[in-house]
């Protein structure tokens, strides 16, 4: 059995993967994580880490390991272009597939599927999927700890809108179970080098543009930006936040050269269809006020083309 998620994945993806991972190990089913890319280090504390297989650095491996498997688990991502080049294996594989995930339009490539946007993130929904099989009497603080990870990241520490009842509920019974908030916490968000601190310092107070006609705050990170800071992979993680803490911010972009392509990510307040707009202009998607996309122009050329996509938008941030 593989279990597999989206490319350069959060605590929500691995967290859910290695809680899964770990319930299927407790009822005697041999399972292998397998990460489409690596990830932050923020993320390496997360029991089992050491277990998971990166695609990128054992192709032949993880190839063989999806060829072979007869189920493959697909967490936290609706679409096979998430998982880079694993789609194309995933799609031909004659495994049974699985989703689970809490994103909106998710394609049916899957034979079985725990879908439902009404989800803080897919941790939670390994819960429930562990809660249908009676497994919650068998979860530990191993368990407990990397779904709360995944809860805690994606609701921003409980506060975004998809923080529902139930979310709580769940929360509740992972710390019952032994996850420790504070040690968690730390580990994710207190675990980031001096360079890191120094980069989101540098953007903030020297890339950072306020685009007032839309209620839109902008940061555009170059290649050689991310050079001089050391940056490694998870050192954006959050930064596209932090626009909006600002009064009156609606929309917060960030657009990352990454060489081959223009990564961006979107986050916005209020009815704005961040996932629609991802999708229209930048060939992404995502939730409703989270989503992220791509550009193969310039960096200058995605700037541009922002820009102009937020003409179309503004009655929707004014």
């Amino acid at each position: 059995m593989v279990i597999t998620t989206h490319h350069k994945p959060d605590a929500d993806a691995l967290g859910s993967s290695l809680g899964l991972y770990h319930f299927l190990k407790k009822i005697g089913i041999d399972a292998t994580v397998v990460s489409p890319t690596d990830y932050g280090d923020f993320l390496k504390w997360l029991p089992g880490e050491d277990t998971v297989i990166n695609f990128e650095e054992h192709t032949a491996l993880a190839t063989d390991l999806v060829q072979q498997a007869e189920w493959v688990f697909c967490l936290d991502f609706n679409s096979l272009k998430r998982i880079n080049e694993m789609g194309k294996l995933v799609e031909q594989s004659s495994a049974k597939k699985v989703l689970i995930d809490h994103h909106l339009e998710p394609e049916t490539f899957a034979d079985y599927g725990l879908h439902t946007t009404k989800a803080s993130s897919t941790c939670e929904l390994v819960f429930m999927f562990i809660e249908q099989f009676d497994g919650v009497d068998l979860m530990d603080k191993t368990i407990a700890s990397c779904l709360y990870a995944g809860m805690m990241t994606d609701t921003a520490s409980f506060k975004h809108s998809s923080t529902y009842p139930s979310t709580h509920r769940v929360a509740a019974v992972l710390l019952e179970k032994g996850a420790e908030p504070n040690k968690i916490y730390e580990a994710v968000y207190d675990n980031f080098t001096a360079d890191r601190t120094r980069f989101i310092g540098y953007c903030i107070s020297q890339k950072l543009q306020i685009l007032e006609d839309y209620r839109t705050a902008l940061i555009c990170v170059t290649a050689d930006e991310l050079k001089k800071f050391n940056s490694i992979t998870g050192d954006t993680e959050g930064l596209v936040n932090w626009g909006l803490t600002i009064k009156g911010i609606k929309l917060s972009v960030l657009i990352v050269d990454r060489t081959v392509l223009r990564k961006m990510s979107f986050r916005a307040k209020g009815d704005f269809p961040a996932n629609e707009f991802a999708r229209k202009y930048f060939n992404g998607g995502g939730h409703f006020s989270a989503a992220g996309g791509e550009s193969t122009n310039s960096l200058e050329a995605t700037e541009e083309k922002l820009k102009n996509a937020l003409k179309d938008y503004r009655h929707l941030l004014i």
